[in-house]
């Protein structure tokens, strides 16, 4: 099964996922990439975070970058009636 590792921006920080984790593929790792997200910013941080100049960066195991994932793509929006 291949695996997934997910290094998170956030501003001028990264955090690098030295361990990754296995999905069977790209489609599960980008659900998982999203449920991180959602997490994420559903965290209570001492400082605010600009979540519109975050992403996660999901990479293969040959290093090669899979997908980058901005957090404000796991945001749902509603529409609003006029």
């Amino acid at each position: 099964m291949p695996r997934y590792f997910f290094n998170v921006h956030i501003g001028e920080h990264t955090v690098f996922d030295p361990e990754g984790q296995e999905f069977p593929n790209a489609d599960e790792a980008w659900e998982a990439t999203k449920a991180m997200a959602q997490d994420l910013m559903a965290t209570k941080f001492t400082k605010p975070v600009n979540w519109a100049s975050c992403h996660i960066e999901v990479n293969d195991e040959a290093g090669e970058i899979i997908l980058e994932f901005p957090f404000l793509e796991a945001v749902p929006f509603t529409q609003q009636p006029h």
